[in-house]
């Protein structure tokens, strides 16, 4: 396969803080690169960010784009406001979906699903639409979308993977009379995701379109909507210190370089989901389909397209 092009342009939701910022701060001292698109919804966070990663890189590329990728109207406005093309898109932002990841938004979507997935979605789809997206493509994808049951992270089993299947997960139903288990929650968000992006890798053989997985990284704010005493744990003991002893975390770094490589490595291809090897959070990535089948079933692909093309087009 020949090398990719040079990327000289690239977008980066939730690049504020954690490892979109640190991705932003990579790619931006690659050879090249000429503008980094700072997708951000808070904006003096976002100049906070572009003010330090100015003063770390010694470099004046980093432009603000204000965008709430939970919400499609504040996607498709940022995606319209764009100077010009995009080399490269990174679909960083998400998390837990905050103190009510069930609730469900305006656009009829829970929040975990807005926020990791639909926003993502419009923003992708709305820039190819335009032709504004020349190259690449990375979703952040996380081991939860196979399960982790070393942690009791359980593996995605949805009754039959039809429409209605994905159509529950995104609007909460199958949740529905059960305790709310928000590990699973959030790993069932990551496959649709995933299985999303195959789907329309396949669409757009014109284009790169991967999803990639950071490993479980320190430094980012994935427990920041926890309960404090649980935050605190997580932020100031299990991974600083008890996660990289047994090997289950590596540094912000390090799970940036991930994606990184998936942006600018001729190695990983198209449609495939990149994460790391089973039993593992951390060390080489490997395709998923190889550890979890359903990852690479395009009927499963195609219904995860659909449902979700569902809510991106009742707006």
């Amino acid at each position: 396969m020949s090398a990719p092009s040079p990327i000289t342009t690239v977008l980066i939701t939730g690049a504020n803080a954690g490892i979109g910022k640190e991705v932003a701060r990579q790619m931006a001292l690659r050879p090249g690169t000429e503008r980094v698109y700072l997708a951000c919804r808070n904006e003096i966070r976002a100049r906070a960010a572009k003010q330090e990663l100015e003063r770390n890189t010694g470099k004046s590329c980093f432009q603000i784009v204000l965008m709430d990728v939970s919400d499609l109207a504040s996607v498709r406005s940022a995606t319209r406001a764009l100077a010009g093309p995009v080399d490269a898109l990174v679909m960083n932002a998400g998390g837990s979906g905050g103190k009510t990841p069930l609730s469900l938004t305006k656009d009829g979507v829970t929040e975990i699903f807005a926020s990791n997935v639909l926003g993502h979605a419009a923003l992708l789809e709305g820039l190819m639409a335009s032709g504004q997206l020349t190259q690449t493509a990375v979703y952040l994808g996380s081991e939860a979308a196979r399960g982790f049951p070393q942690l009791g992270m359980k593996r995605p089993a949805l009754p039959t993977s039809s429409v209605g299947d994905f159509t529950d997960v995104m609007t909460g139903r199958d949740s529905a009379g059960k305790k709310f288990n928000s590990a699973l929650a959030y790993g069932e968000v990551k496959y649709v995701a995933a299985l999303w992006m195959a789907a329309q890798a396949r669409k757009h053989p014109e284009l790169r379109l991967l999803t990639v997985s950071p490993g479980n990284t320190q430094g980012t704010e994935i427990a920041s909507a926890m309960p404090t005493p649980v935050r605190i744990l997580m932020q100031r003991v299990m991974m600083p210190i008890v996660a990289p002893l047994f090997g289950l975390a590596h540094s912000l770094e390090t799970g940036a370089g991930r994606i990184v490589a998936g942006l600018t490595e001729p190695s990983f291809q198209s449609g495939v989901f990149y994460a790391s090897a089973e039993k593992k959070l951390t060390g080489p990535v490997m395709d998923q389909s190889q550890i979890f089948p359903d990852l690479a079933n395009p009927t499963y692909q195609q219904n995860a397209d659909e449902a979700l093309h569902t809510f991106l087009q009742a707006v």
